[in-house]
């Protein structure tokens, strides 16, 4: 029987700040690795920012790198990612950067020098070829978009204006997870 994991992918890695620590696993089976900021940041409710991680990859062709936010820094702070995920292709040989938004209403978030400020997901992408055609095959989707498949689309007439309020506290928020 073959082993079904397989092996790592080699990604070559540049450190553009000799003390920012390499990016690893912190637990077997992750998927992403965490980045660090290499410059302290404050951002104000509803600002954003640009934050450095002292890194330069360059990945193997067929392959890509996903910048995702931390859901730890969601759930606690507020804060997310504009362009989430930011795509890192196989071609840029550039730093690594993360573009963070401070989501809170209410309370500035503050990061120091390597604070944990995102993850990195490597994984393998296909090539593909687009052939333009006049009608596309049927499906059981079909043009089916937003909310086509439950919640608010399938609320009765007369019901638009009922919502459940998210609460400031930690609890409330990680209720509808």
């Amino acid at each position: 029987m073959t082993d079904p994991v397989r092996a790592p992918v080699d990604v070559l890695l540049r450190r553009l700040d000799p003390e920012v620590p390499v990016p690893a696993y912190a637990h077997p089976g992750d998927a992403g690795c965490d980045l660090v900021t290499t410059e302290a940041a404050e951002l104000a409710p509803g600002e954003r920012a640009v934050l450095p991680t002292g890194l330069a990859i360059a990945l193997p062709d067929g392959y890509a790198a996903f910048v995702h936010p931390r859901s730890g820094l969601a759930a606690r702070c507020g804060v997310s990612m504009v362009n989430a995920p930011g795509t890192v292709d196989a071609g840029y040989r550039g730093e690594i950067k993360v573009i963070v938004v401070n989501l809170d209403p209410r309370e500035t978030v503050r990061f120091e020098r390597f604070d944990r400020i995102a993850q990195l997901v490597v994984q393998q992408v296909e090539k593909v070829r687009f052939h333009e055609v006049a009608e596309l095959p049927g499906s059981a989707r079909a043009a089916g978009g937003f909310g086509s498949t439950g919640g608010h689309a399938d609320r009765p007439s007369g019901r638009q204006n009922d919502f459940v309020a998210v609460g400031s506290d930690q609890d409330s928020d990680l209720r509808g997870q």
